[in-house]
């Protein structure tokens, strides 16, 4: 059974950072595409950011040059470091494994102007 658990959420102000966690299990998080995801209120789901089972990279364009994911393959956990950030990336946040259909339960960022 795939577990995903998200953590490192909550209230910062416009500019601060955060880092997000996925502590996955049930998968190899190197052996797959990981995600971030997140949805504000009112908005669709929109892909944030990805990694790929190689290492590559790529991000909305929105959060480009700002966010930074990345995978501790011994951990077992995917990192979303979120960095200059703006009131607009307050949202839920949720790590997933796309192709096998598993999401975790989300973290609220929440960023204050």
């Amino acid at each position: 059974q795939v577990q995903l658990v998200e953590s490192g959420g909550g209230l910062v102000q416009a500019g601060g950072s955060l880092r997000l966690s996925c502590a996955a299990s049930g998968i190899i998080v190197s052996s797959r595409t990981m995600a971030w995801y997140r949805q504000a209120p009112g908005k669709q789901r929109e892909l944030v950011a990805a990694i790929t089972r190689v290492g590559s990279t790529n991000y909305a364009d929105s959060v480009k040059g700002r966010f930074t994911i990345s995978r501790d393959n011994a951990k077992n956990t995917v990192y979303l470091q979120m960095n200059n950030l703006r009131p607009e990336d307050t949202a839920v946040y949720f790590c997933a494994s796309p192709l096998s259909g598993s999401w975790g339960q989300g973290t609220q960022v929440t960023v204050s102007s």
